[in-house]
């Protein structure tokens, strides 16, 4: 073997990223491994988010991970490219433009849409498979809705508003609760009628969501119902044509909407490969095809060698090793592996939990360690039915929990969540709850709209100059008032400095009493003579214990220092502010002196709007009509660039390049 182990791993999706993640954590520091991402787009795509892209819902970047924001602070080479095949022999994968050597291959390549054989439905359907399929419906659906609002034919406007979704399971019944939820959205922009917009889901079997308990099947049901999804069970689909849908006895609907979601299986790529298939059955045939559908029935390579499949998934040990080459590694949809005389299921835990038991059996052949035999530990389902409402089976091992309604939404968000933490940190975490809920427009989030909405940054410009103003003469006003001149002192509490300083702190007390006046039966309470610039009775009558030890162990220490800082800092803040000059920092330091003044029972009510406003300063109040209109993006941009922002994903937006 080379000087440099060189791992390859094929395919970004669920199984390649986990994979790649997990054998960085192990070899980051070996300059001696060498680790490549191999894919044809420079994102990872989150698949089980793909219904809510398609039903017009969050926006196509909302399933989007750049592989940069995922693995520019780490050590693992990113190549964009689409691999034609690959040479088991001499090691290599190949695509039109370059060779990639490896020592170590992990094949994470996906799965396709399984059309089974059933005339037209290959040709006249759409899927939702893949981010481009997302966007291919999304722009139908729009397109389906223009051109009702332009057809004066019945018929015809008929067959534009049907929309048709066969398959009832996940990925079917989750883009009809989408198409639901936009339903009333695209009817009110074209202005048709609600009633006349069909969508229906077509299904072979008696039930929707066949993996779920019978109990939720039914809450479904009557949600779907209740909503205005029709659902079609016990009706196979026997064929499909321009605009229409055939169905078992005759039936047919016409539409010129119709997305499969009846079946998943491995992908063309894998079909061809020179690797065993995963067995099906004892037939065999005398060649492969590779027409049609892209998954190969049993069949057979060469002149001396039977090889047998399924649907262009590949045969591996509990190592996730493929049988001839134990260097090669299968993970994902496309891997094929009996557990417990169970197949492994095509889901995004499988994807996971593969990705992760190939990697630590690379790591464990290198450094001669003991490897690792799969072992499937599932945690459930979860189903959206449009953005407010779902079912869930959740939990682990044999206690699980069903869920309906906003608690299954609940349990659906703390997921994804927890998933995209490991995946790309904090920051994605943030980008999931923007997409979710700050940026969705009509409503269309559990929550509503009520965090969606936006204020224009020139009615906050207005509040933040004003905000900005009033702290700059609560500070010139103490200059004035002499809290800059070294004898003056006005923040010492009577009782917090004669514990705290003997004679020194009765000396200073003395002074603070002398100079407030009119605030000295407010000093002998024990509040500090700030009280003379409050207007109205303090909202405490006498400081909270916490203020008073702070007093006692920090402020009586060197009085007229920290005195100094809040009348400078008073100054600074109402300076950021009116010049909307970091104003994220100037309304956290605002709010701050807010609560220290509440506490010390210096301040009157008027301070809480003070408290309110500066709230509203925290989302970015200075970008309009401010300095940090141009400083703040400068700012991200050399941030972004730094290793640490890379490494933890504290970076803003995307990172950008270290030029």
């Amino acid at each position: 073997m080379a000087d440099t182990t060189r791992i390859v791993v094929l395919g970004g999706g669920y199984a390649g990223v986990e994979a790649v993640k997990i054998l960085h954590r192990s070899f980051r520091k070996d300059r001696s491994v060498e680790i490549t991402l191999v894919d044809r787009n420079p994102f990872h795509t989150l698949m089980t988010e793909l219904h809510a892209v398609a039903g017009g819902r969050v926006e196509p970047e909302s399933v989007q991970i750049s592989f940069e924001k995922i693995f520019g602070g780490k050590r693992v080479n990113r190549v964009v490219d689409r691999i034609r095949t690959i040479d088991f022999e001499t090691k290599k994968l190949v695509s039109d433009r370059n060779e990639y050597l490896y020592d170590y291959l992990v094949i994470g390549a996906g799965g396709e849409p399984e059309f089974f054989g059933i005339p037209g439905t290959k040709e006249f359907a759409l899927t939702l498979w893949s981010f481009e399929d997302a966007l291919r419906i999304r722009r139908h659906v729009e397109d389906m809705f223009r051109r009702a609002a332009a057809e004066p034919d019945p018929k015809l406007r008929s067959e534009y508003l049907t929309f048709v979704v066969a398959g009832a399971g996940f990925t079917g019944i989750e883009l009809a609760g989408e198409l639901k939820d936009w339903r009333p959205v695209l009817c009110r922009q074209h202005h048709l009628n609600e009633s006349d917009v069909r969508i229906v889901v077509i299904e072979a079997l008696d039930t929707v969501l066949p993996t779920l308990p019978a109990r939720l099947q039914q809450k479904a049901m009557r949600y779907l119902k209740r909503k205005g999804v029709e659902v079609q069970l016990k009706s196979p689909i026997v064929g499909a044509g321009q605009d229409i849908v055939l169905l078992k006895g005759d039936k047919a609907i016409a539409a010129k909407t119709f997305v499969w979601t009846c079946g998943i299986q491995g992908c063309e790529f894998a079909a061809n490969l020179r690797l065993v298939k995963g067995k099906c059955s004892n037939r065999l045939c005398k060649f492969a095809t590779t027409q049609g559908t892209c998954g190969l029935k049993e069949c057979q390579f060469g002149q001396d060698r039977y090889i047998e499949g399924k649907r262009g998934r590949l045969l591996v040990n509990e190592r996730m090793q493929t049988p001839d080459y134990p260097e090669v590694f299968v993970v994902g949809d496309v891997g094929w592996y009996v557990e417990g005389k169970k197949v492994l299921p095509q889901i995004v835990e499988t994807a996971v939990q593969t990705g992760a038991t190939a990697a630590h059996n690379i790591i464990a052949d290198i450094r001669d360690t003991k490897p690792l035999s799969h072992r499937s530990n599932y945690h459930g389902n979860m189903v959206s039915i449009g953005a407010k409402w779902g079912v869930a089976y959740v939990g682990m091992g044999r206690l699980m929990i069903p869920l309906s309604g906003i608690f299954a939404m609940a349990a659906k968000h703390a997921i994804n969540v927890l998933h995209l933490f490991g995946v790309a940190g904090v920051n994605q975490v943030w980008e999931y709850l923007k997409h979710e809920f700050l940026d969705v427009k009509h409503h269309r989030s559990a929550l509503g709209g009520h965090f969606a909405g936006k204020t224009r940054g020139y009615w906050v410009a207005i509040l933040r100059m004003f905000l900005g103003v009033m702290w700059l003469i609560e500070g010139i006003t103490k200059v004035v008032n002499g809290w800059l001149k070294p004898g003056n002192i006005f923040i010492v509490p009577v009782d917090s400095a004669t514990a705290a300083t003997g004679e020194a702190a009765v000396e200073a007390t003395a002074a603070a009493s002398e100079a407030v006046g009119a605030a000295g039966e407010a000093a002998a309470a024990g509040t500090a003579a700030v009280a003379q610039a409050v207007t109205q009775v303090p909202l405490l009558a006498h400081p909270l214990g916490i203020y008073t030890w702070i007093v006692a162990t920090f402020v009586s220490k060197a009085p007229f220092f920290f005195q100094a800082v809040i009348v400078l800092a008073e100054i600074a803040i109402g300076l950021a502010l009116i010049g909307g000059l970091f104003t994220l920092v100037a309304a956290v330091a605002s709010i701050g002196l807010s609560l220290m003044f509440i506490i010390g029972a210096m301040a009157g009510r008027e301070v809480l709007w003070y408290i309110a406003a500066a709230i509203v300063m925290l989302g970015g109040a200075g970008r309009a009509f401010g300095l940090d209109h141009w400083v703040m993006p400068w700012l991200q941009r050399q941030w972004n660039r730094t290793r640490f922002a890379r490494r933890t994903y504290l970076y803003v937006d995307e990172p950008t390049d270290r030029k």
